[in-house]
């Protein structure tokens, strides 16, 4: 009788053993997971924010460069418009997704932007671009940081 209590024992010591070690290693799987979608998610966020904001640079630049009053003009800063209202919505899942330090790298990019915005609606020179190309690099190293992309001063 006592070996029979015992091998019972022994069984269900070996299935509660078992089950909480499965339990355990799909909780580590499910996190490892979860942390690879975010990771992706974060990086497409991260490069569709840069690239809006080079977008709407650029605009802004050939908006300056057009003939005030000219349809192309017009065309121009309603395509900045756009990819204004763009960069904003991407800004939103960017302070959402990103790290505190990234974030406050875009808020830097964004009001260098802002300033080139203004400038091409005011028809007059637009700001020097390596100060927002300085900013860039410096989101850029932000968000490799975040995503744990190697060591930023190599890049």
């Amino acid at each position: 009788m006592i070996t029979q209590i015992v091998t019972l024992v022994g069984v269900l010591l070996g299935a509660l053993t078992s089950f909480v070690a499965t339990g355990w290693a799909e909780r580590v799987k499910h996190r490892r997971l979860m942390a690879t979608r975010w990771d992706e998610r974060k990086l497409d966020t991260y490069v569709q924010y840069a690239t809006c904001v080079k977008e709407i640079a650029a605009v802004a630049k050939r908006a300056v460069d057009a003939e005030a009053g000219s349809t192309a003009r017009a065309d121009l800063l309603a395509a900045m418009e756009q990819a204004e209202i763009q960069r904003s919505t991407l800004f939103e899942t960017l302070v959402l997704l990103a790290s505190p330090a990234a974030v406050e790298a875009a808020k830097a990019v964004n009001a260098a932007l802002w300033e080139s915005e203004i400038a091409a609606r005011g028809h007059v020179g637009v700001p020097d671009g390596s100060a927002l190309i300085e900013l860039l690099n410096a989101y850029h190293s932000q968000a490799r940081l975040d995503l744990g992309v190697g060591d930023p001063a190599v890049a």
